[in-house]
């Protein structure tokens, strides 16, 4: 792997964690000690991290929200698989939100072309039904955010407001079973609150990577959703957790099984 590479890798592992530790990276990159320790350099010398001692944190004040292009690198195949294990939730005639998650636009890039009305506030999952005849797509306007390229704001929020859906589906950057589900974007998060109001049945997709993370931003408590997709098993305790709270956890099929 490049260094570069690397680097971008540790630089997203911050943003998603709050910090990380030399030993672990070194680990996990199958590198010395000392070559994460100038990753690290590089990395604070241009104001994404900052060292601390074994390791690096988060910036003060920065804004953390990765962009839609890097988000969509990141755990690719357990979001497709997890897409693909969604999609089965899905029936003719039903009227669904997708969030601008990377996970959801997974979702669109499957789904097949039945009668369905699908609102959305995210660019690419609109551009994804330009070849569906039976969809009809509802996009959110509002105030477009280029990071996310999706709609935001009070516009967004209002809009959503106006529609009762069958079912929503979303992601998040952090999801703990305690703290909740979780942001860095403010509007982000806020906008999420008003789909899930909008909808009967809640599904909530997340990739093994994004459990137990707390991020700035509480968005809402897991047992908010009927049911939870995730593409690999949850401990045991996770599990009674889970089951308590009645959500139904799904376990998506790896790409190709």
């Amino acid at each position: 792997m490049l260094a570069i590479d690397r680097q971008r890798k540790i630089e997203a592992m911050v943003v998603r964690t709050g910090s990380v530790r030399v030993d672990a990276l070194a680990h996990s990159f199958s590198v010395a000690r000392e070559t994460i320790r100038r990753d690290l350099a590089k990395l604070e010398a241009v104001g994404l991290v900052k060292r601390s001692h074994g390791g690096a944190v988060r910036v003060a004040g920065n804004d953390y929200a990765l962009t839609f292009s890097e988000r969509r690198i990141i755990n690719i195949e357990e979001k497709r698989a997890i897409a693909s294990e969604a999609i089965k939730f899905v029936e003719e005639g039903d009227s669904i939100i997708l969030d601008a998650s990377t996970t959801t636009w997974q979702m669109a890039k499957l789904l097949p072309d039945i009668p369905l009305t699908v609102i959305t506030n995210s660019i690419k999952v609109i551009v994804e039904f330009v070849r569906c005849k039976n969809i009809h797509v509802i996009g959110v306007g509002g105030e477009f955010s280029g990071s996310y390229l999706a709609f935001v704001g009070s516009r967004a929020e209002q809009a959503v407001m106006g529609y009762h859906v069958n079912k929503v589906f979303m992601s998040c950057s952090g999801c703990d079973l305690g703290y909740g589900l979780s942001d860095t974007n403010e509007l982000q998060a806020e906008l999420k609150r008003k789909m899930l109001q909008a909808a009967d049945m809640k599904y909530l997709l997340v990739d093994h990577s994004k459990m137990g993370i707390r991020n700035l931003i509480n968005i809402t408590k897991v047992d908010t959703f009927d049911h939870m997709i995730i593409d690999r098993a949850l401990s045991e305790e996770d599990d009674v957790i889970l089951k308590e709270r009645d959500v139904e956890v799904h376990i998506a099929g790896s790409i190709g099984a």
